[in-house]
């Protein structure tokens, strides 16, 4: 959004998203995000950005199908390409890796830096996951040359929490199933437990990383119910399953460490078919 108005004026740009956390809101031009999807319009065209298939655009899908022009750039290796133009690259850390390379870095302003910095780094997580390579860190360097302040864009996003939010962490910590002999840990927040505190989704951000932290374990699963009934399941694994395989089982996808899927299923029955498929990559991989 940023770079197009910096370098196509003229041009009506219009970026929709379903709702923004208040953790991200400190982006520049953020306040101009729309959440609102009752509008009929079509457009010149349309670009998808990190979203590994048609189905996940959401309430977006009816600007994707009556767009003159659709792009998508992506890096999720389960995306098999759904526009008519298509830059996925599954190596890289971030879709804002893909999309830096993609422009010009002499005219990304001081504002678009701030933006692809923080998608870099939440995919990334501040550089410390395995996608991260030798080109993530150069790009992230260039961006930082552009004076965004890159140590207050990490503190906004991944250390600082709301009270709420310590609270989520810790009820998690402290009543999640430990299985596989450690190696797997799981939660799920029922929609009860949720309403109980004023806690929405977005509140839940960061936990499922936080749960794969706990020493000897490879999975982490946290599950949680959205108001209309569907449940959400957010995987981490830290070496060697590949939690991406296990999403697609359910419609899903991701990354290798890093993937979710929703269903309409009983969640604890979902729990238990999780673990048999979680036992049965790490029996491979200890034969191996």
């Amino acid at each position: 959004y940023c770079y197009i108005l910096d370098n196509y004026p003229g041009k009506n740009v219009v970026v929709r998203l379903e709702h923004v956390p208040d953790s991200y809101r400190f982006i520049p031009e953020s306040s101009f995000i729309s959440t609102d999807y009752s509008e009929d319009i079509g457009y010149d065209l349309f670009i998808s950005l990190d979203v590994s298939s048609r189905e996940r655009l959401g309430k977006a899908l009816k600007y994707f199908d009556t767009a003159k022009k659709t792009i998508c750039l992506d890096h999720h290796v389960s995306n098999n390409g759904f526009a008519d133009e298509n830059l996925i690259i599954p190596e890289a850390s971030s879709a804002c890796e893909v999309l830096a390379d993609v422009m010009d870095m002499e005219k990304i302003s001081q504002r678009t830096a701030a933006a692809l910095y923080m998608g870099i780094i939440c995919d990334s997580g501040v550089f410390s996951y395995s996608c991260t390579s030798r080109h993530t860190m150069e790009i992230a360097g260039k961006l930082m040359e552009k004076g965004i302040p890159y140590s207050d864009i990490i503190e906004n996003v991944f250390y600082e929490k709301t009270l709420l939010q310590q609270r989520l962490l810790g009820k998690c910590l402290l009543s999640a199933k430990i299985t596989l002999g450690g190696k797997m840990i799981a939660y799920y927040f029922t929609r009860e437990e949720m309403d109980s505190c004023g806690a929405r989704n977005e509140d839940l951000e960061g936990i499922v990383s936080q749960m794969r932290q706990t020493r000897d374990v490879e999975v982490s699963v946290l599950a949680s119910e959205d108001p209309e009934g569907s449940v959400k399941f957010s995987l981490r694994s830290k070496s060697f399953v590949n939690v991406n395989l296990i999403a697609g089982c359910y419609g899903g996808g991701g990354h290798e460490r890093a993937a979710g899927f929703t269903v309409f299923e009983d969640p604890y029955k979902v729990f238990s078919e999780l673990e048999k498929l979680v036992a049965e990559q790490i029996i491979k991989c200890s034969m191996e």
